[in-house]
């Protein structure tokens, strides 16, 4: 693979000409009005949604990452960014950054991407007071990914229209179409995580919001919440037509397992292993990398109304985003869901 072409233009504007931008207030996705510094230099993530965000518009800002990446990974993004540091999280599952590690890193912005709701918006409040150091919260929700751009562009001083416009016309594009789909075609779906395939997303989860977006039925929205463990007897009640696994293992066992035969999902052959290098492509993390996944996810559910070449698809997408372009080997496997 290659670097685009723009992605070196741009590294090299960026080396030659300098910020004019000026200090200013702006309103963050919690309504919180933070003061952004004249220059933006150095940037800390909060969280995995929020480091990719940042490594697609601006990834010379980008002070690390939240875990430290895999060499598999970092054969998909420019590789002298994707091998940054391991910085640790400051929200989420797991967190574990501290303020002294992140003060010791003397970013100019604290950035967020996920809720917006009082809770977060009280600990991105807290952090900023003691550290003295801006902290911006963006919504991570999936059909929020233009403005989130569009916000990011301003606290960066960097112009993400780009990024907005195609998010914001991959969206429309693929709900048009979708709201043509008559409701008896619309499939039940079950989002399988684990290895064993009994971990799901609940109605409204983030994990499942793509699916949902696509106007499939998923067979645990009936329950609100986020993940959720289940049992095999309870998929097979649901008994969904497709599966889609981000679980190797489980997609390559299911068909040997003779509960998992009874599904109808088994026993079609429509148990689909969903890509995930760099990132994953349905959720694992919840950024801006299910946009190429949308287009993936949309085939799967209804061939008959997507005939998109998804090879190209992936290989603008990863050129635009990631900011280099994958050979037709890396692309095949990016689709095997190899990782």
């Amino acid at each position: 693979m290659s670097l685009t072409r723009r992605a070196l233009l741009t590294a090299s504007a960026m080396l030659l000409v300098p910020s004019v931008a000026r200090a200013a207030s702006i309103t963050d996705a919690a309504g919180r009005v933070i003061t952004i510094p004249e220059t933006v230099m150095r940037v800390f993530p909060a969280g995995p949604p929020a480091a990719i965000l940042l490594y697609t518009l601006a990834p010379d800002l980008l002070l690390g990452w939240p875990r430290a990446n895999r060499a598999e990974e970092c054969a998909f993004m420019l590789p002298e960014i994707c091998t940054r540091p391991e910085v640790g999280r400051l929200t989420g599952r797991g967190n574990t950054a501290n303020l002294e590690s992140v003060l010791a890193l003397k970013p100019d912005l604290l950035l967020d991407v996920g809720s917006t709701t009082p809770t977060f918006a009280s600990l991105a409040a807290r952090v900023q007071e003691q550290t003295g150091i801006p902290y911006a919260l963006l919504d991570g929700r999936f059909e929020a990914t233009a403005s989130a751009y569009r916000l990011l562009g301003a606290l960066t001083h960097r112009d993400a229209e780009p990024f907005a416009a195609y998010s914001e016309t991959t969206l429309a594009t693929i709900k048009a179409r979708i709201d043509r789909v008559p409701e008896d075609q619309r499939p039940r779906v079950y989002y399988a995580r684990g290895p064993r395939g009994l971990e799901t997303g609940l109605g409204g989860s983030i994990n499942v919001e793509t699916i949902e977006f696509l106007g499939a039925r998923n067979v645990a929205a009936e329950t609100r919440g986020g993940l959720a463990t289940v049992s095999v007897e309870q998929v097979l009640v649901w008994n969904p037509q497709v599966i889609v696994t981000i679980d190797r293992d489980f997609a390559a066992n299911v068909q040997n397992d003779a509960q998992w035969r009874q599904v109808d999902a088994v026993r079609a052959g429509r148990v689909h292993l969903a890509p995930k290098l760099p990132f994953g492509w349905v959720d694992f993390p919840p950024s801006v990398n299910r946009l190429i996944g949308l287009w993936w996810l949309a085939k799967i559910l209804y061939p008959d109304h997507f005939d998109e070449d998804v090879r190209g698809l992936t290989r603008d997408f990863y050129s635009r985003f990631y900011h280099v372009t994958p050979s037709d080997a890396d692309i095949d496997r990016v689709l095997d869901g190899r990782g």
